[in-house]
């Protein structure tokens, strides 16, 4: 009775999510039985539970046993079952050569079932992810296609939910976002109804945020980011897909501006990564805080993670280009996005590297290619329709007028962006076309409007933290300061009012060391103060910081 106990626990236990217990049970039950062990389908428990347990190896081997004993029952459907997850498992921990064996031993042997079975549906995910591998998108769709198609004649929901978000996905590298986010949604009505298996609604859950992300769907993505927490909050013990929600979390954060929170979720997805031997995946939560660390002004740490991130096989485009802007290296950021749209193609990754593109070529002076640019990414947020794109299309266009100085072009771009950033809850973003509504209407005679709109953005930018941003609209405005300090010069006695020595100044300010040491005399001489912390005393005391 007691293995008939332990089987009935570790069923429980794995009905509600508990895998610890339910893997411990089973694993038990495997040592007391011997040489017998577990049959076929406990061992695919076994293996799903560790799985999720984050033990990969302990997976492996339960898969393993699991098609041996199909094998010798001459169960080729059940075998090729287990050589299905062991090709994904395989992948999935960046062993490509041995999950690919593995999948070509389940093609084998679906030879002998040349008749309509699901397990040909699942062996049609391997050929998706092959497609997509050589660029093939039209191939993947087809394939997306019959994986849907299989489906919904067997009635099978895992391969359901697979297939739509497969297909889902190549439609929106097509352009088709509309129809692909709808494909998508049906995915996930059948993840929240709990009608999927737990591995497959962790994979659905992270491609659904990952697509609305790269289409800057905000609304769906900070939706089904919420959806995904709850849904790993409710496994304590899970270990798989917990790096991927961390990510997620900390791109929401992000858009709302919270950074500090941000970061510490990136962090985390990092860690989370490591313990689950992802660590490829670890390169977009780099990446990510990269881009936080830049926006901040601390440009040595976002190079260091993005140095990082490409350790990891991840290119930080184009908050790298931006950063190089940002340091004064524009002739190599120029290259860089040059090289990138040439070699990108689809409109959804392009739409993920026109906004910093248009920066990045109007600061190299390349105007017709900016113009070329934003005109693109206003064509394609039209077509995709999602918010987040449509107010980046939007700045990049009031961007480029003003570039070209036709304020009247620029300030109904301009305004639309601050509205469609508003509506997205992103200060930021939203301050940063306040920016643009400021010089739009400063070029049209109404100063006063344009330092009112340009004192808002910079309060702003010092409440959030984003030094650079904060100078550059100091800059604008032209505000005289306390001592007669040109702009430059408050930007040095603010970052040694907060304890950076004349090589950190140097740094962050793109400047040689000499040059922060004239300004220093300059900043003394003005002031009328002997030293550095006379001088941070009186940048207080004037409320300059």
């Amino acid at each position: 009775m007691g293995i008939v106990d332990d089987l009935q626990r570790a069923r429980s236990a794995f009905e509600r999510r508990d895998w610890a217990v339910a893997y411990e049970k089973l694993a038990a039950v495997d040592r007391e039985q011997g040489a017998t062990g577990l049959g076929p389908d406990e061992l695919g428990t076994l293996a799903t539970a560790a799985y999720l347990l984050g033990d990969t190896d302990a997976c492996i081997r339960a898969l393993q046993r699991g098609y041996r004993q199909q094998i010798e029952a001459k169960d080729t459907l059940g075998a090729i079952r287990f050589a299905f997850w062991l090709a994904r498992v395989l992948n999935d921990r960046g062993e490509g050569a041995v999950g690919n064996g593995w999948a070509a031993r389940a093609e084998r042997l679906m030879v002998d079932h040349p008749e309509d079975v699901v397990e040909r549906g699942y062996l049609r995910i391997h050929d998706f992810f092959r497609c997509l591998d050589q660029a093939d998108f039209q191939g993947a769709l087809e394939v997306g296609e019959d994986i849907v198609a299989i489906a919904r004649r067997h009635g099978d929901s895992d391969l359901l939910a697979q297939g739509l978000v497969c297909k889902g996905r190549l439609l929106l590298y097509s352009g088709r976002v509309p129809e692909g986010l709808a494909l998508m949604d049906e995915a996930m009505v059948g993840v929240a109804a709990g009608e999927v298996s737990p591995i497959f609604a962790g994979s659905v859950y992270c491609a659904m945020i990952e697509g609305c992300q790269e289409v800057l769907d905000f609304g769906r993505a900070s939706a089904w980011t919420a959806a995904l927490t709850r849904w790993c909050d409710s496994q304590p013990d899970l270990v798989p897909f917990t790096g991927q929600c961390a990510v997620h979390r900390g791109q929401i954060l992000r858009l709302h501006a919270a950074y500090p929170e941000a970061l510490a979720e990136f962090e985390d997805a990092c860690r989370r990564y490591e313990a689950s031997g992802s660590n490829v995946a670890a390169g977009l939560a780099l990446g990510e805080r990269g881009d936080v660390l830049r926006i901040r002004g601390d440009f040595s740490g976002a190079d260091a993670s993005y140095d990082a991130a490409a350790g990891f096989g991840y290119e930080a485009q184009p908050g790298r280009a931006l950063l190089m802007v940002a340091r004064g290296r524009v002739p190599g950021a120029v290259a860089a996005v040059r090289r990138l749209l040439a070699e990108t193609g689809d409109p959804v990754h392009r739409s993920r590297l026109l906004a910093g593109a248009v920066e990045v070529l109007l600061a190299g002076d390349a105007f017709a290619e900016a113009e070329a640019a934003a005109g693109e990414l206003l064509t394609i947020a039209t077509g995709f329709g999602c918010e987040g794109l449509r107010a980046s299309a939007a700045y990049c266009s009031a961007l480029v007028a003003l570039a070209d100085d036709d304020p009247d072009r620029a300030l109904p771009h301009a305004r639309t962006a601050v509205r469609l950033w508003s509506e997205l809850r992103a200060p930021y973003e939203l301050a940063r076309a306040k920016v643009l509504v400021g010089q739009a209407v400063r070029l049209l005679g109404d100063d006063d409007s344009a330092t009112a709109e340009l004192t808002a953005a910079c309060r702003s930018f010092a409440g959030l933290g984003a030094e650079p941003a904060r100078q550059g609209v100091e800059r604008l405005i032209g505000r005289s300061t306390a001592g007669g300090l040109t702009g430059r010069e408050l930007d040095v006695l603010r970052l040694v009012a907060v304890g950076n020595s004349n090589a950190e100044i140097a740094e962050r300010l793109v400047l040689s060391d000499k040059t922060v040491a004239r300004h220093l005399t300059n900043i003394f001489a003005k002031l009328e103060v002997p030293s550095r912390t006379a001088a941070a005393a009186y940048a207080r005391d004037h409320d300059l910081l």
